[in-house]
């Protein structure tokens, strides 16, 4: 059967635009904390049966045309050496973090089979129970996202640790990257065995860098993992706050290219000249009333005017304090609606 995300992300026409949303099995959903109880976050995150059972209550709750495989970026740093955990009210921490050359060294790079077999379980889990219509995406941090957690140690602001190391220690900014390249493609090629239908790499964190500094630590090195990764299955790559890098991204060749709210989308697909683009309301509109909801997805969509290759999304996750009911009716919406006007 054919999965209308795939459609999409190759620019094909589809019947409505294809929707699907970062963090939609998340803290939001009643049935979220219900499956979760008090299970710690990390052991959550590597449990196949209740990741897999949190990814299809997240998928037949709202409707959306794909499932993205539920987990956490930081989990595949922890079979390379470094001690995570999940703190309440702080998040993710690793309580050694690296700084020096000798961390670096120590840090191992493994099959993913044998440092996040989990993973690859979790995968067979949903697409059990995943609809045949229904696309199933994996995901992994991209290599300047987790250089970053692995050096700060913990989310960061002003990312000093990291910016130190890059301009004062280039061949060791160098030296992890290349491990943790080596690792995520790993981690990734896992996932496709499974049978995931696409990939998303998530930089969250990459729009504090200056389009010369991308240019210089960090480019050579995502594009050595889209390499590693093209022509397996549709590679969708998201960042924030990183307009400016944009065109940047867009010549290594992503298969989509994912846009946050603050760039308009149509005039960006065109200017970068991808083929395909996810993206990009504001996920804090999903907190005002279904109205403005509403308002706003349509402008999104009639700008984008039924041309082939768009998926929607937000432009970062839902929180937590959004409101299920306003989650449901932006799918709805959208489905509807671009069927309606004609999705391309």
């Amino acid at each position: 059967m054919d999965k209308i995300f795939l459609k999409a992300c190759a620019a094909e026409p589809t019947a409505h635009t294809p929707i699907w949303l970062n963090r939609q099995a998340g803290r939001y959903m009643p049935e979220y904390h219900a499956l979760k109880g008090n299970t710690p976050s990390l052991e959550f995150f590597k449990h196949p049966e209740m990741a897999a059972q949190a990814t299809l209550d997240a998928q037949r709750i709202l409707g959306v045309d794909a499932a993205i495989m539920f987990a956490d970026l930081l989990p595949i740093m922890e079979p390379m050496g470094l001690r995570l955990d999940y703190k309440a009210g702080e998040g993710p921490v690793f309580d050694n973090p690296v700084r020096t050359e000798a961390d670096v060294t120590a840090l191992e790079v493994l099959p993913a089979s044998e440092a996040t077999p989990y993973i690859a379980e979790t995968v067979r889990n949903i697409l059990a129970g995943l609809p045949a219509e229904v696309a199933l995406i994996g995901f992994s941090g991209a290599p300047f996202t987790l250089a970053s957690y692995a050096i700060e140690g913990r989310g960061s602001r002003t990312y000093v640790y990291v910016k130190k190391m890059m301009y004062t220690a280039p061949e060791l900014w160098h030296a992890l990257l290349d491990k943790l390249v080596r690792q995520v493609t790993s981690y990734v090629e896992l996932q496709i065995e499974a049978g995931v239908d696409a990939v998303q790499l998530f930089d969250t964190w990459v729009g504090s860098l200056s389009v010369a500094d991308f240019r210089t630590y960090v480019s050579p090195h995502l594009k050595k993992l889209l390499d590693n990764l093209r022509g397996r299955v549709p590679v969708i790559y998201f960042g924030t706050g990183n307009g400016h890098l944009l065109d940047e991204v867009a010549a290594m060749g992503p298969d989509v290219l994912a846009l946050d709210w603050r760039v308009p989308l149509a005039e960006t697909w065109t200017r970068t000249g991808v083929q395909a683009v996810q993206g990009n309301l504001d996920p804090i509109v999903l907190c005002a009333d279904r109205a403005t909801v509403e308002a706003q997805a349509k402008a999104i969509l009639d700008s984008v005017a039924g041309r082939p290759g768009h998926v929607f999304n937000l432009g970062h996750g839902i929180i937590p304090e959004t409101p299920v009911d306003n989650v449901k009716a932006l799918v709805d919406f959208v489905q509807e609606y671009s069927a309606a006007r004609g999705a391309g």
